[in-house]
């Protein structure tokens, strides 16, 4: 197992993880899959490259099977915020500790980002099991975002939580 920061070069790696995980998990993110398929490759390859954005994949046998992003707020005011977003481990390797190694390796990078004190993310309140995994790193919920979220007629709550470094 390699967990590594993904450049341009890794964009259609992730482009295609990305597309897998808003097939297979549709109600956990906020992006819709008909709008990632619209997605040039390229735009992908363009946000991997920002300065204020690191997105970490994990890889067995040569396979990226994992991924997580923290994006940076780039306003003087909110510069000393992060967000974790677009936590994703194929089905197929779930159950390995990969989700725990991909964060921690978000929160020792985090750690050395100068300036940044606060990591924020959001997480489906039924989620239960990404919550505990979050709760044990250190995360703490403060609030929810009742109906956050809407595909159909169906509501998701998002559960918001934040921890400080």
């Amino acid at each position: 197992m390699e967990i590594r920061k993904l450049n341009a070069n890794d964009a259609q790696l992730y482009y295609d993880l990305r597309i897998e995980a808003l097939t297979n998990s549709p109600d956990v993110f906020a992006t819709r899959l008909e709008d990632a398929v619209k997605r040039p490759v390229a735009q992908t390859a363009e946000s991997l490259a920002l300065a204020h954005a690191v997105t970490f994949g994990a890889f067995a046998d040569g396979d990226l099977c994992g991924n997580v992003t923290l994006l940076r707020h780039t306003t003087p005011k909110m510069s000393h915020r992060a967000s974790v977003v677009a936590v994703y481990v194929t089905p197929s390797a779930r159950g390995k500790g990969i989700a725990r190694r991909l964060m921690q390796q978000l929160l020792d990078y985090a750690a050395g980002w100068q300036g940044l004190e606060r990591l924020d993310l959001m997480v489906a309140s039924e989620n239960l099991q990404a919550i505990e995994l979050y709760e044990k790193l250190g995360f703490e919920k403060y609030g929810t975002e009742i109906r956050a979220m809407k595909i159909g007629e169906k509501y998701i709550d998002e559960d918001m939580m934040v921890k400080f470094i």
